[in-house]
């Protein structure tokens, strides 16, 4: 599948589970088929298993082996509908819905919703942003009024957004809103190269920004406490729009997320941001799947 798909495409490719297998075999072994154990490619079908023997070493695996499908017992025509469905869902997919749309029960959903944003962790890009990059923070979760450094059970949690102009966005989940943290997270994501960083007055950044050896002269703000939004090409609108359709997607989709799991839900919204533009988004992102490892439901739901 070199092209573009919808949903109605989508179902009538993959009717059944063995549609399903031959795609992730393509997707898998493009090359032709390969021991995930010794990289043999003198292989034998079984075919009542859909497995495979390695004539070399003898191991014996199917096409989900080693992968996030592993063991699994949801249909794979399931898989890919989920997939789906989060995927082209631009405030996102919550488990609920997802638990009406492909009958399942509640707590299928939750976990496979989960597995799915466990393989975009990993499929968040190294590189270092640079040109004109916006920093902005904001707050989510909680009940207490203010700038969320309140302790106790009902403060709110600190989100970082950083974006490049007509490039990527980077959310991370902030223990705070410091200036140490501020300048660990622009030394880790903004290149050296960078033209411009772009802030509010939040009073933390002109020290984050020495901190992270940004020359003064690269830091410009905007002074939104004197309603001044726009000054020339000196704003932090992009980033602030990303933000905005996170807290949709808190307030209209998911409604309610742990401190626990706010970073799974952050790479989430981040990888469906920056491929908004892929036509070809739902096969990067089974290829994503196809190379992570499995989330088991203990490791994901042991306490913090």
């Amino acid at each position: 599948m070199t092209e573009a798909i919808d949903l109605c495409e989508l179902v009538e490719r993959f009717p059944d589970d063995q549609k399903c297998r031959n795609y992730l075999e393509h997707l898998r072994w493009h090359d032709g088929i390969r021991c995930p154990k010794c990289q043999g490619q003198r292989i034998s079908s079984i075919l009542k298993r859909d497995q495979y023997d390695c004539d070399s070493c003898r191991y014996q695996f199917s096409v989900t082996a080693g992968t996030i499908f592993h063991d699994t017992h949801l249909p794979l025509t399931k898989w890919f509908l989920a997939v789906y469905l989060i995927c082209q869902s631009r405030k996102g997919m919550s488990a609920n819905q997802l638990k009406r749309m492909l009958r399942i029960n509640y707590r299928t959903a939750w976990y496979l919703c989960h597995r799915i944003r466990h393989a975009m962790v990993e499929a968040q890009p190294l590189e270092k942003l640079d040109g004109k990059v916006e920093i902005d923070e904001t707050y989510v979760g909680g009940k207490k009024i203010g700038w969320g450094v309140q302790a106790g059970k009902k403060a709110k949690e600190v989100v970082i957004g950083i974006r490049q102009r007509g490039g990527d966005l980077r959310f991370f989940h902030a223990e705070d809103a410091k200036s140490g943290t501020l300048a660990t997270y622009i030394k880790e994501n903004v290149s050296d190269d960078v033209d411009v960083i772009l802030t509010d007055e939040f009073v933390s950044y002109p020290f984050a920004m020495q901190r992270a050896g940004v020359p003064q002269s690269k830091h410009k703000t905007i002074e939104h406490r004197n309603r001044v939004y726009v000054r020339g090409d000196i704003h932090t609108n992009t980033v602030e729009s990303a933000f905005s359709l996170l807290k949709r997607g808190i307030m209209g989709t998911w409604h309610r997320i742990s401190a626990k799991h706010l970073a799974a839900y952050l790479d989430e919204m981040t990888w469906r941001f920056n491929n908004r533009k892929n036509p070809f988004l739902f096969r990067d992102t089974m290829l994503k799947l196809i190379s992570s490892n499995n989330l088991e439901y203990k490791e994901l739901t042991k306490a913090a």
